[in-house]
C-alpha cells in the first residue's frame, strides 16, 4: 500500500474514533440545555395555565410556592456548601430541579394528573440532566424535587370552578351548578 493510501486510512480511522466522543458531547450539551430550559419552562407553563383559567388564587399560590422553594434552596446552598461532582460549590439542593418540580407539582395539585403527569415527566428529565451534566449528585436532585413538591403541598389547593346558570323548569325557576374538579 502506498504511503498516501495508508495516511488516508489512518485519518479515516482517527476521525471515526472521534465521532462517538463528539456525538456523546453533543448529546450531553443538548441534555443540559433542555434541563436549563425546563427549569424555567415548567413554572412558566404553570403560570400560563393559571392565567388561562383566570385563576388569580392559583397565581398567588404559585407565587408563594415559588418564593418558598427558591428561598429554601438559596438558604441551604451556602449553609451546606456541598461540593459538586464537577468540583464547584453549592451543590445541595438542586435549584433547577426544585424549580421544575415546583412547577410540575403546582400543575398536578391545582389542575390534576392530566397536567401533572407530563409535567412530572419533564421535571424528572430536568433532574436527570443535572446529574448527567455532573452539576449535581442524585441526592441533590431528590432534595430539590422534594422541596418543589412540598412547597405546593403547603400552599396549593385543588382548583374548583363553580358555574351557576339560571334555569327555567316547568312550574318554576332554578339554578344549575357546574363544578369543575
Amino acid at each position: 500500500m502506498r504511503a498516501r493510501g495508508r495516511f488516508t486510512i489512518a485519518v479515516l480511522l482517527a476521525s471515526s474514533s472521534l465521532l462517538p466522543a463528539h456525538a456523546t458531547a453533543q448529546a450531553k450539551l443538548a441534555t443540559t440545555k433542555i434541563g436549563d430550559v425546563g427549569e424555567v419552562a415548567l413554572p412558566a407553563a404553570a403560570a400560563a395555565l393559571a392565567l388561562a383559567h383566570h385563576d388569580g388564587k392559583g397565581i398567588r399560590e404559585l407565587a408563594l410556592a415559588s418564593a418558598t422553594t427558591l428561598g429554601v434552596v438559596f438558604t441551604l446552598k451556602p449553609i451546606i456548601n456541598r461540593r459538586r461532582p464537577n468540583g464547584g460549590n453549592h451543590s445541595f439542593p438542586s435549584g433547577h430541579t426544585a424549580s421544575a418540580f415546583m412547577g410540575a407539582a403546582f400543575l398536578q395539585v391545582r389542575y390534576g394528573w392530566a397536567y401533572g403527569l407530563p409535567a412530572y415527566a419533564a421535571a424528572t428529565f430536568v433532574g436527570y440532566s443535572r446529574v448527567h451534566a455532573k452539576e449535581h449528585w442524585t441526592t441533590d436532585v431528590v432534595a430539590g424535587a422534594a422541596l418543589g413538591i412540598a412547597s405546593n403541598l403547603a400552599f396549593t389547593r385543588r382548583y374548583h370552578r363553580v358555574q351557576l346558570t339560571p334555569t327555567a323548569v316547568p312550574g318554576g325557576v332554578g339554578v344549575s351548578a357546574l363544578v369543575a374538579w
